[in-house]
């Protein structure tokens, strides 16, 4: 599934020929103003869970943000011929270490403070 929305995504790009415009760099630009439109959705309003799912428009309006943000995210990793699920993976682990259980649990602090 997620192989057939890469390809989704790819071939969309491609049938605008905006392959052209899909550097890292212009992939990785876009995912930051993607994601600070998310965020911008959370700028003067702090929205519980039950707010954002009981509420039609706001879900839409973060569901399709968030969207835009893995778009792009999935493009990135075709680009470059990475493997979405396999570095999210290897990055679990690593946090896992960067993280123990004994130390992080119940805590918000960096790595580096714990």
């Amino acid at each position: 599934m997620l192989n057939d929305t890469i390809e989704k995504i790819d071939r969309f790009a491609s049938e605008r020929e905006w392959d052209q415009f899909h550097s890292p760099k212009n992939l990785a630009t876009s995912i930051s103003i993607e994601a600070n439109e998310l965020l911008e959705i959370f700028q003067w309003a702090d929205l519980s869970r039950s707010e954002i799912t009981e509420n039609a428009d706001k879900f839409r309006e973060i569901s399709e943000e968030i969207a835009d943000v893995m778009i792009y995210c999935l493009r990135l990793c075709s680009t470059l011929k990475m493997e979405p699920i396999s570095i999210i993976n290897k990055k679990i682990e690593l946090n896992k270490e960067k993280y123990p259980i004994n130390k992080s649990m119940g805590s918000s602090l960096k790595s580096n403070k714990l």
